[in-house]
């Protein structure tokens, strides 16, 4: 399954190669701006990558945007051995397992937090741990670990799940981190020598893997919304937690299920939507969902959303959907929320990186669905993209799982969201591709491709398998 490199070669680096270009002087304060220069920024993690001799130690690409959007000639490669980053890359860290974006120090660049969720401790093994990578006018430059609780359980895989957010509404970024039997929040601001002003554990929740972050309320804070897992159902059951001016209240979102999901304002009315994907086909043990996969929107309201409400659901069975519900398609997989075209609604990309393409198995594909006054449109204007779509670089293969995971980010300033998708068995190592965004949509026109050896990374990295949101 070997095709043509796409982008331009680079040299591998073990250290922090930056080449982000000139930034203003003032810095945007936007999140995902890393240096600063009013263009968003792509992070993609590649947690198999090899650093030297260590296997699966991993690795985060940043490509830096601009007007023209992103290249390899403008990028970053960070890895445990980068000058100025904690601790040493080994075997089977799995760095850059997770990631979120957000201006955790209040400098003005935003930061990244990255997770090692097989990160070992001492003589245990695969705890996880969580760092912060600080934004500059250079780019990403140095980081500082995360407090470490001392209760993290062998294998717990710790920083599996990363969210920011303001959570309690006092203007500075917080962190939330979550693993097996383990969820902690660290609350901001923090400070390039002290880390975060406190953490604690998020005692009510337990074993999740994912935490999703955005205002559901209207109310300036977000919500942290952890899907709890259940015997044979990830995300079997919804918790969210809101702030309430002294403390947080967690509160069940009944009849809700999924795994991975974002949150946008879908139908604009200035609360933020839960979208939730269920790529699992259904089975004895989790009856619910759609052959295939599906995903569910659940609108946000003063209160959050109304668990008696009756969510949009959508799948591959859907009237003006493309596709057919077909068994291990894991439509859902991935979901990402942002304005495609411009118009003021949160539009939702969905993922199915087990789509067949013609005889090429689990090639895979992406869907984007539009939002509108009236919720998420599914009748009209639906669009799906692979490797074999006219202008995507490259072509659909057995094995390429295009649409691993998907994040929508204005990368080039025009106020339209931007794609990039991963597509973590490209050339059987990894590979992550951008796509346009415009007043009609993703647009094929200056679409890029670039692979794992592009990027400089050896091995099988999972380039493309974990997107900062």
């Amino acid at each position: 399954m070997r095709k043509r490199t796409l982008l331009l070669a680079a040299t591998l680096t073990t250290g922090l190669l930056t080449t982000a270009g000139p930034a203003s002087a003032a810095p945007s304060r936007l999140a995902g701006d890393f240096n600063g220069d009013g263009y968003r920024d792509v992070a993609a993690g590649a947690p198999c990558a090899d650093v030297g001799s260590a296997s699966c130690a991993g690795a985060v690409v940043v490509l830096y945007g601009s007007s023209s959007g992103v290249s390899a000639a403008r990028k970053a490669v960070v890895t445990q051995n980068s000058a100025g980053v904690p601790g040493t890359a080994e075997s089977g860290d799995l760095f850059g397992s997770a990631l979120a974006a957000g201006d955790l120090d209040r400098d003005g660049y935003s930061d990244l937090v990255v997770g090692a969720s097989n990160e070992s401790v001492g003589d245990r093994d695969g705890v996880g741990s969580g760092t912060v990578l600080w934004g500059s006018k250079s780019g990403l430059t140095g980081g500082k670990g995360l407090p470490q609780p001392s209760t993290l359980a062998e294998y717990g895989n710790f920083s599996r799940g990363i969210a920011t957010g303001d959570f309690d509404g006092d203007g500075d970024t917080d962190v939330t981190l979550t693993g097996q039997s383990h969820t902690r929040l660290y609350n901001g601001p923090f400070t390039r020598t002290g880390g975060p002003v406190s953490n604690v554990r998020v005692g009510e929740v337990g074993t999740t893997f994912e935490v999703i972050a955005g205002d559901l309320t209207g109310d300036g804070a977000a919500e942290r919304v952890y899907p709890f897992n259940v015997d044979g159902d990830n995300g079997g059951e919804i918790n969210w937690f809101r702030w309430t001016g002294m403390t947080y209240k967690m509160s069940e979102l009944t009849n809700a299920d999924g795994y991975p999901g974002a949150i946008g304002d879908v139908n604009r009315d200035g609360f933020g939507d839960l979208v939730l994907g269920d790529p699992t086909d259904p089975f004895d043990l989790k009856p619910g969902g759609h052959k295939g996969g599906q995903v569910t929107v659940w609108y946000g309201g003063p209160n959050g959303p109304d668990p008696a409400q009756q969510p949009t659901v959508v799948h591959q069975d859907t009237a003006g959907v493309p596709g057919a519900g077909e068994a291990d398609d894991a439509f859902g997989s991935a979901v990402s929320t942002g304005d495609v075209n411009g118009d003021g609604y949160a539009d939702v990309v969905v993922s199915a990186p087990g789509e067949d393409v013609g005889s090429a198995r689990d090639a895979g594909s992406v869907t984007v669905l539009f939002g509108s006054a009236s919720g998420l449109r599914t009748a009209t204007g639906v669009k799906s993209y692979t490797q074999d779509t006219a202008g995507v670089p490259g072509s659909a293969e057995s094995g390429d799982r295009f649409g691993s995971s998907v994040g929508l980010t204005d990368v080039t300033k025009d106020g339209k969201a931007d794609l990039a998708v991963g597509v973590s068995g490209e050339n059987d190592t990894g590979g992550l591709w951008t796509l346009r965004g415009s007043a009609s949509g993703l647009t094929t026109s200056g679409a890029q491709g670039i692979t794992s050896s592009g990027a400089g990374l050896k091995g099988y990295t999972g380039l493309g398998s974990v997107l900062a949101q």
